[in-house]
């Protein structure tokens, strides 16, 4: 009797500690891998993106997380660089174990690190990198919520087509996979509005001096110039075109570096007037974007500087990411890569639900919209449904501003 006692007691300790375990493994955080530029000279955007992360984090940890679990971010710094990115990812997925990356800023790195998720079979859910072939090679664990670079100038276009009919244009871009995806797209815009691209040209990043550069432009005389550059090069061009004392019909940026607050800091009054593509605003529709003005607001109040749409991607992405976590089977990669291919929600950054079209699979498609800097502020201004200015155009002269 003893010995039968002696093997129940035993029997009630391990289903207890078995129990016990369970439990302490289901409280375990989920952990999400995050790869981002956070030193180097894309921080900035790095930053951005790190904040919203958090932010949403926060938001979907408050609310009790996934499952009843936490999720945890691991963060990675690509340094903006495609090798280092590379073994970022190599590092979240074989070291830290993560069921799903996200983040990518740089084309350049997203294009190195897709290919690394695709080959270990772990999703990679990108926010940000844009050059358009990343989803044009059929890999099947990777995503994308942003448009493509390509897409980036559908609002641009429309204002040219709609409002500022000019005749001329010469394109300036930064010699990287995003620099010369954008710039052939606007390129081929450009021949179906009728304007005449009297310029192309590729420059490396970081320089300390376009007056060459721009020297040529002025020669050229265009109505329009459009750049694709990152930040610091952003408000270069615009400072020393000033000082050279270029004037055409408008300057317009296609998107990067010419929407975050560091290029008016940088660029000062020469900022004024300049176009920008951009992918988000935060004052569009909320049926379609629940959340953000919202978003921009707690980010103002909590950070004291604005937000943009970087910060809206990987806000958004954070919530893509949670939404499949708890529609998922199981936290295996497998199974999360197959929830995150049925995703059909609606966020900040817009709806996203990733489809397949022309040579892209697992693309989202959304609009994308015009900006422009007037009295030190970014003011949508096309299409006019979402308009919070309108647009001040041509661009005066240099001379005749104050």
């Amino acid at each position: 009797m003893r010995i039968v006692r002696k093997g129940l007691i035993g029997i009630f300790v391990l289903v207890m500690a078995s129990f016990l375990c369970g439990a302490a493994s289901a409280a375990e955080p989920i952990k999400v891998g995050v790869v981002l530029p956070l030193t180097g000279s894309m921080a900035k955007f790095g930053e951005i993106e790190r904040r919203s992360f958090e932010m949403a984090l926060e938001e979907i940890n408050a609310k009790g997380g996934v499952k009843g679990r936490k999720i945890e971010l691991v963060f990675e710094d690509d340094t903006g660089k495609p090798d280092v990115g590379r073994s970022a990812v190599e590092k979240l997925i074989s070291r830290d174990k993560v069921p799903v990356v996200t983040g990518g800023y740089s084309s350049a790195v997203v294009a190195a690190a897709a290919p690394v998720a695709h080959q270990l079979k772990v999703p990679f859910v990108i926010c940000t990198g844009a050059a358009d072939d990343v989803t044009e090679k059929g890999y099947e664990y990777v995503f994308r919520i942003n448009p493509t670079a390509s897409e980036y100038p559908e609002a641009t276009k429309s204002f040219l087509k709609g409002v500022a009919k000019v005749k001329t244009a010469v394109i300036l871009y930064e010699n990287t996979q995003f620099g010369q995806s954008s710039s052939k797209a606007f390129e081929e815009d450009c021949k179906e509005l009728g304007i005449q691209v009297l310029m192309k040209e590729g420059y490396s990043a970081g320089a300390i001096d376009f007056k060459p550069l721009l020297t040529n432009v002025k020669a050229k005389n265009p109505d329009l110039i459009y750049m694709v550059s990152y930040v610091l090069d952003a408000s270069l061009l615009i400072r020393q075109a000033k000082e050279l004392d270029i004037n055409p019909k408008l300057f317009v940026g296609g998107a990067a570096g010419f929407t975050l607050p560091e290029f008016q800091m940088s660029a000062g009054p020469a900022a004024e007037y300049v176009f920008s593509a951009t992918l988000w605003t935060p004052n569009l529709r909320d049926k379609d974007y629940p959340g953000a003005k919202k978003y921009f607001d707690n980010f103002r109040a909590r950070y004291k500087s604005d937000t943009e749409y970087h910060g809206a991607e990987a806000y958004a992405s954070m919530y893509v990411v949670a939404d499949a976590l708890k529609r998922t089977k199981s936290f295996t990669p497998k199974d999360v890569r197959d929830a995150l291919a049925a995703t059909n929600m609606k966020t900040a950054f817009g709806p996203v639900k990733f489809i397949s079209y022309g040579k892209k699979t697992q693309q989202n498609k959304l609009p994308t919209y015009l900006v422009q800097w007037q009295d030190g502020k970014l003011e949508t201004v096309w299409p006019k449904d979402v308009a919070t200015k309108k647009a001040l155009y041509p661009t005066p002269k240099w001379s005749a501003r104050k």
